[in-house]
């Protein structure tokens, strides 16, 4: 296995463009992050969508195929955002005969449609309407083909509104936050070691170690009802950073690496060190990885009612005026049928026009007063991690290295370490000049330049496989 992305998943990135290779300029002598001038994703003039963002899934150095789905759905008019906001979703599928891979993107799809199309005008409640819509889908396809039986995936949606970010969320991925260097879970595992600790019955801190990670509780598509955790709405500020991720990345990258390392880079480098990291790491699993930073403080949460006061005035102060008006002609056509006069039937008709606008004033008001926002149900954050770049941080990233080094020497593998040493020694000026961050930085291409080689490595010695045959 050469540990190349698959092919499925282009390195899509935007207002970053990651790409397989990943080169850099020499470094400042301030010891700055400088990488190539890349694409930008460009929005309208008029809209500015207040986020950047980049995705990368990886399919790993193990697996043969990659059973993870992501989907990225920035708003691209303010109308948009005001209605449905940003939508992110990461699926990570399980089952035989690429049921997961199946399962995973009907998941990505489902749930992108639907929430897009529902009449909810709750964002979250069209955010669980959606999920359940993708259960359902993926419940049936499995049910009709028993190749796909009890095929399943886990799913977890973010979407940034006016009112902040809300969650719907089953399995085992991740959603988090990084604000002011907390990053913070925001959703809770449906595995047996969370579901264990949070029953009490058993101290993880004593036998975690024996409980079996890999085992979720819950997941889209075995049964035809599932159980949806709602988040949020938590509030988003500028500078906040959302992480949505599958296992592949947290089963072999500690929480608080994850939190620094999005704390130092910008989006793109984030996600193409994380997945790179795990990779280094044994890469046993598929990894998929977004990364959403709010930019500057989104001015649409506070024009919209504005605009929309400006664009639709609000009839229920005509409610009044109509009910006495209504009244009043239902007396003058009584009146006139008193007197068998022709102006009962235009009496009567003011009356009905009336009568209709007043009742649909009424029904319109108490809908609204019905509508209610929906309820999250779940508690997050649940957890959080202290993501300060720190020394033994960039020594735990360094020792990832130099396993891989040990391992190139030990099999003689013809790998050139200039690149990576000229990397991990201006990260050692930077952190001697207590510019930790810096060191993150310099570090960070240390592990990208070495996966890289790692690429070049497999690639070799797959084409003598090739050849020998």
């Amino acid at each position: 296995m050469s540990g190349i992305p698959d092919t499925r998943y282009p390195n899509r990135v935007r207002e970053y463009a990651v790409i397989p290779r990943v080169d850099f300029r020499p470094l400042a002598t301030d010891h700055s992050f400088i990488h190539l001038p890349q694409e930008s994703f460009s929005v309208p003039d008029h809209w500015n969508s207040g986020i950047a963002f980049a995705e990368l899934s990886d399919v790993g150095m193990r697996r043969a195929n990659n059973q993870d789905s992501m989907v990225c759905l920035p708003a691209k008019t303010e109308d948009r955002f005001s209605t449905r906001g940003h939508l992110f979703v990461v699926a990570d599928g399980m089952g035989a005969h690429a049921a997961g891979e199946l399962a995973s993107r009907i998941a990505t799809e489902q749930i992108a449609m639907h929430y897009f199309r529902t009449g909810q005008s709750n964002s979250l409640e069209a955010l669980r309407h959606s999920v359940s819509e993708a259960n359902s889908e993926i419940h049936n396809r499995g049910q009709s083909n028993p190749e796909f039986h009890n095929m399943g995936t886990t799913a977890s949606s973010l979407a940034i509104i006016p009112e902040g970010a809300v969650i719907a969320h089953v399995g085992d991925s991740r959603v988090y936050r990084l604000r002011d260097g907390i990053f913070e879970q925001l959703t809770f595992d449906h595995s047996l070691v969370w579901e264990m600790e949070a029953s009490g019955h058993i101290d993880t801190s004593i036998w975690g170690k024996s409980i079996p990670k890999n085992v979720i509780t819950r997941s889209l598509g075995p049964n035809a009802v599932v159980d949806i955790d709602l988040e949020g709405p938590f509030p988003v500020q500028p500078g906040d950073a959302f992480l949505l991720c599958s296992d592949g990345l947290t089963g072999l990258v500690d929480d608080n690496e994850i939190g620094a390392l999005v704390d130092c880079l910008p989006e793109d480098l984030a996600t193409r060190v994380l997945v790179d990291l795990a990779n280094l790491r044994g890469g046993s699993d598929n990894t998929t990885v977004i990364v959403v930073r709010a930019k500057s403080s989104n001015q649409v949460n506070a024009n919209k009612s504005t605009n929309e006061n400006r664009r639709t005035p609000n009839r229920s102060q005509f409610l009044p005026f109509l009910i006495g008006a209504t009244v009043v002609c239902a007396a003058i056509t009584v009146i006139a049928l008193l007197f068998q006069s022709w102006i009962a039937i235009m009496a009567a008709i003011l009356t009905l026009i009336c009568g209709i606008d007043t009742a649909f004033i009424c029904l319109r008001n108490r809908a609204s007063e019905v509508d209610e926002p929906v309820v999250a149900s779940g508690k997050g954050p649940y957890r959080r991690y202290d993501a300060t770049p720190t020394a033994d941080l960039y020594k735990r990233l360094g020792a990832t290295v130099q396993a891989l080094k040990d391992a190139a020497s030990k099999n003689n593998w013809m790998m050139e370490w200039k690149k990576v040493d000229n990397y991990q020694a201006h990260g050692t000026a930077a952190l001697n000049d207590n510019n930790a961050k810096g060191a993150i930085r310099c570090q960070a291409q240390a592990i990208i330049e070495t996966m890289n080689q790692l690429r070049e490595q497999n690639n070799r010695a797959a084409n003598e496989t090739a050849i020998e045959r």
